[in-house]
């Protein structure tokens, strides 16, 4: 077996249980500011819309066709304007949102053994796109801090995966050479392909019955079966 020495993690859906995170935040953004009332049949009529026009955000954001601040307002904006809820609580909505996802403190099952077992031979590291006041905070309150050496961002790097920028980034934040990185990641695009594109080995959590035309250097379903590599 090939010997590493870095272990570069992404953070969302990878270790964070990003999904049951954001929709218990999204729910409670929903009832804190009357949406029902305000004429929004239910939350999952609600989470069903805002959805796509997030994910499509995002992926505009990720080519800087738009900034963080036009993401925040208008994945928001979009969702109420669908319903015709009147404009004005887009602001309000963006603002608890951010504030409140980072309390969510929901992992995904065996994070912390798994990161306890791996320190114990490699030097851990976070590679994320996230924004990075919400990423920190996420890391802090899940307890995460102590398992890592640097957490790089999008935002610190100037790119997002899979941009070689932000992985050019890393390799020097870190002091490595490629060959002695590994990646995890449970994006194909942006941790699989981008890492493979910087010359980085990677491992890729798949769900159940996901497919990618990318071939990783590991594939695997969880966690733990990291310790069936490293």
């Amino acid at each position: 077996m090939k010997k590493y020495k870095h272990l570069l993690f992404d953070l969302d859906r990878t270790l964070y249980d990003f999904d049951n995170n954001n929709r218990k935040t999204l729910e409670d953004v929903f009832g804190k500011h009357g949406l029902k009332e305000k004429g929004i049949p239910s939350f999952d009529d609600f989470f069903e819309v805002y959805k796509p026009i997030n994910y499509n955000l995002w992926q505009q954001y990720k080519r800087k066709e738009i900034t963080k601040e036009k993401l925040n307002l208008s994945r928001f904006s979009k969702t109420l304007e669908v319903f015709g809820v009147n404009h004005g609580l887009e602001k309000d909505i963006s603002e608890d949102y951010v504030s409140l996802s980072p309390l969510q403190t929901r992992l995904l099952p065996g994070a912390h053994e798994v990161l306890e077992y791996l320190q114990q031979s490699y030097q851990l590291h976070i590679i994320t796109n996230g924004f990075e006041e919400v990423q920190y905070m996420k890391i802090r309150r899940c307890g995460l801090e102590k398992y890592f050496t640097h957490i790089i961002t999008s935002e610190s790097a100037g790119a997002q995966k899979p941009s070689p920028k932000i992985f050019d980034y890393t390799l020097e934040k870190i002091k490595a050479i490629p060959n002695e990185c590994l990646i995890i990641g449970d994006d194909p695009e942006s941790d699989i392909r981008g890492a493979l594109q910087a010359g980085i080995d990677q491992v890729w959590i798949a769900q159940p019955g996901e497919t990618s035309p990318i071939k990783p250097t590991y594939q695997i379903g969880n966690l733990d079966e990291l310790r069936n590599i490293l």
